[in-house]
């Protein structure tokens, strides 16, 4: 008996400290760790989508919410790094300069141009008119206040945060291979690149995803970001709803997944089994199944009419609201961006769309026409479906990882920084035979095949991609704006030049110059800041070149053991880079790989100084400073002069109710339509303008749902152009994990009157029964 006893006390104890010991928790800290997360959305009405240039892509609602994540990790008495993903198409120069600016006001110098990344996952379904060059911001009608400020904000409150939260904590790093996330959409390219080089990876795309793992000492796991390539083009570029594509897809399931497991221990293909993209059965417990009981008290709440409310109403209704945080520090999952110039989500491949058959190999047409090619995803027709599957595939990839992790980071803070102006770059090359030349990077310029588009997102005309002729009729157009001289046409060779960017200033700059190159450094993760798109073999030469900098007999602060990841599209936005072979061919990516054909070359030349200074504690010179246009911007794009309904309507009235005594079924399309006002009109930064509801008892209504998951989708519509009346639809997917009982749908928003007031509304459908 006593022995029995002792077992049965001791048992719990054991089985305690391995589950400690596996979270890391107690482990001795050698670093202040601190993450932060906050709404970046932006205005969902009117307003053009960066990323596929179509003029006809203006934003419309809400298919899940956008954020800014960020890590800060810091040396207790030393240098500190800050990290910032955005779900943003990228970063943008103007808005890094005025993050910087206000930190600078409230921290001193203890954030500066040197130690921040700001970087972006490259989600084609987010709002434009942030970026400052023109050729950036034609489709956005131009400058976007709104925008704009909803990242400097965003990104602003997300590094508080953090910064806040600094506390002593560990970092693990792990890395595996993900097959089925992404492929090469242009092959021919690639093939360019020589076959020893070729021969030495088993893909023609990276599939390692490289995952950090955040402990606090106290809290245990409090966050991961990870680097993976694979472009946000899952979102097709006829789709209206703001989305954070797959990779905001992938960071909205890991932390709905660690929220509702905090141990941890929940597989992900539990989690994700039944296409789960939130579960409320830990908010409420699930009603026994009494169908008729269930009716009954469903009859008794009709819908509601409109009435006035608060924004703050909007806020603390939100389903992850700050305002009901506990103490312990919110769980924050990036899934940030790496060298995707290349690289699409579409894995199915690139089909024509009037025959089925696959696209032609070297230019992406069918029958001589680009836009006719497109990629499909793997949950094709569904641009939705396709988004899931490959944020799907990706978080679960990083829960394995996130599982895994046991390698610790330990060592140096540190990280190198400077500007280069890429128009006009002294680049040293190997020379045959032996020796060195030097050569010089351009003046921006886009070549023909830039139009053509890719396979994610083709263009239109007779544009087509390898094109390294162009044609006589689009010269001429190319030249009521800028004909290029014959040094810039020499210089970009073999790129046939179609906007000449570089060398266009008016009414402001069309394309940068000046760009930041910055490289990170915690323990024997270094993190190389590159401020555009690097095609797979790109990113695989500047890793390489790097790491033989950092690894070279010569240095001892690495050996053998170190983790380099690209963060691609940071601090500012300067389009493709390809390598030299790749250039050759001009597919879409070398046509936009702006400043020529060394430009590869020419980042490997300056990454290679950084990662010097780096190891030998050198200081390396500021560079040229980066150009802040504000002042010159021009906005195009009209204001909301008023919002209307009809006599007798109000603002948040059910214009379209669910039928009376509805049931529906998990896995059903539940639809609501609300009188409603622009979205413009308030962004509902940490709010929403779309609620689930689900009675508690009697007369108590818990949120359960809302626009920033991924069953729900918020739709706003006018009648025509001008109109000053508008429509909220509401759809609800039924989650398979849905709680059984009453529900009903509820509409947020905020309408604007002649006189320019703003008065916030709200409104409700009947409810109904989920079975």
């Amino acid at each position: 008996m006593m022995a029995r006893s002792i077992r049965t006390i001791w048992f719990p104890i054991f089985v305690l400290l391995l589950v400690e010991t596996g979270r890391g928790v107690k482990s001795a800290s050698n670093y202040l760790i601190g993450l932060g997360s906050y709404d970046i959305t932006g205005p969902a009405a009117d307003v053009n989508m960066m990323g596929y240039a179509n003029t006809e892509q203006t934003a419309s609602g809400v298919h899940f919410r956008l954020r800014a994540r960020a890590f800060i990790v810091a040396e207790p008495k030393g240098n500190r790094v800050v990290f910032v993903n955005l779900d943003a198409c990228m970063a943008s120069q103007l808005v890094t300069i005025k993050v910087l600016e206000r930190l600078k006001t409230r921290y001193g110098d203890l954030y500066t141009e040197n130690n921040v990344a700001i970087s972006g996952i490259h989600t084609h379904a987010g709002p434009g008119g942030y970026l400052q060059y023109v050729v950036y911001i034609v489709t956005s009608l131009g400058f976007v206040r709104q925008s704009f400020d909803a990242l400097v904000d965003g990104i602003e409150q997300t590094i508080i945060q953090a910064h806040n939260n600094l506390r002593p904590g560990s970092i693990y790093v792990n890395k595996g291979e993900l097959i089925d996330a992404g492929v090469n959409r242009s092959p021919s390219a690639y093939l360019n690149n020589p076959a020893t080089e070729r021969s030495k990876y088993k893909y023609d795309v990276d599939k390692d995803m490289t995952l950090l793992k955040f402990v606090d000492d106290e809290w245990g796991p409090i966050g991961s970001f990870n680097w993976f390539a694979t472009h946000g083009t899952s979102m097709s570029r006829t789709n209206s709803l703001i989305s954070g594509d797959n990779k905001g897809a992938a960071a909205r399931f890991m932390e709905d997944w660690f929220d509702h497991n905090s141990s941890g221990s929940i597989s992900s293909d539990l989690y994700m089994s039944s296409k789960i993209h939130r579960r409320v059965s830990n908010i409420i417990p699930v009603i026994e199944d009494n169908h008729h009981e269930l009716l009954e008290l469903a009859a008794s709440f009709e819908s509601s009419s409109g009435k006035s409310t608060t924004r703050y109403s909007s806020l603390a209704r939100r389903v992850r609201s700050a305002l009901r945080q506990t103490d312990r520090p919110k769980f924050v999952s990036a899934f940030c961006q790496s060298n995707c110039g290349d690289v699409s989500p579409n894995v199915l491949g690139a089909f024509c769309l009037d025959t089925g058959l696959p696209c032609d190999f070297n230019h992406s047409t069918c029958g001589g026409k680009n836009e006719l090619c497109y990629g499909r995803g793997p949950g094709y027709p569904d641009e939705f479906e396709s988004t899931r599957i490959i944020g799907e595939r990706q978080f679960r990839k990083a829960v394995e990882l996130f599982d895994g992790a046991s390698e610790k980071l330990n060592g140096k803070i540190d990280y190198r920084y400077t500007s280069v102006d890429f128009s006009e770059l002294n680049v040293t090359i190997p020379k045959e035979g032996g020796g060195t030349n030097v050569v010089k990077t351009c003046p921006a310029a886009m070549g023909f095949a830039f139009a053509a588009g890719t396979t994610d997102g083709p263009g239109a005309f007779d544009f087509k991609q390898g094109d390294d002729k162009g044609n006589a009729f689009w010269r001429l157009v190319r030249d009521l704006l800028k004909n290029p001289g014959k040094e810039q046409v020499d210089c970009q060779h073999p790129k046939p030049i179609l906007l000449d960017t570089g060398e266009m200033k008016l009414p402001y700059d069309w394309a940068p110059s000046v760009l930041p190159v910055q490289i990170l450094r915690i323990g024997q993760l270094v993190i190389l800041s590159v401020p555009g798109e690097f095609t797979t073999m790109a990113g695989r030469r500047l890793r390489d070149a790097v790491k033989k900098v950092l690894t070279s007999a010569s240095t001892k602060e690495f050996g053998s053991n170190v983790h380099i990841v690209i963060a691609g599209l940071t601090n500012t936005y300067s389009q493709y880079v390809t390598t030299f072979e790749e250039y050759d061919m001009q597919r879409y990516e070398g046509a936009s790989t702006l400043y020529g054909p060394h430009t590869l070359t020419g980042y490997i030349q300056e990454f290679k100084k950084l990662a010097s200074a780096l190891v030998s504690g050198k200081t390396v010179e500021s560079g040229p400073p980066l150009p802040n246009l504000l002042d010159k911007q021009i906005s195009l794009l009209t204001p909301v002069v008023m919002d209307a309904t009809p006599i007798g309507v109000k603002f948040g009235d059910v214009s379209s109710d669910v039928a009376k005594n509805s049931t529906f079924k998990k896995g059903d399309n539940v639809t609501v339509v609300f009188w409603s006002a622009c979205p413009r009109n308030d962004l509902m930064t940490e709010g929403t303008f779309a609620l689930v509801e689900i009675l508690k008892g009697k007369d108590s209504w818990v949120p359960a749902y809302d626009d920033d998951d991924f069953c729900l989708r918020f739709i706003w519509s006018r009648p025509a152009k001008l109109s000053t009346r508008s429509h909220a639809t509401i759809k609800w997917l039924i989650p398979q994990t849905a709680a059984s009982g009453v529900y009903r749908i509820r509409h947020f928003g905020a309408a604007k009157s002649l006189l320019g007031s703003i008065k916030h509304f709200t409104g409700s459908s009947s409810a109904f029964v989920v079975a």
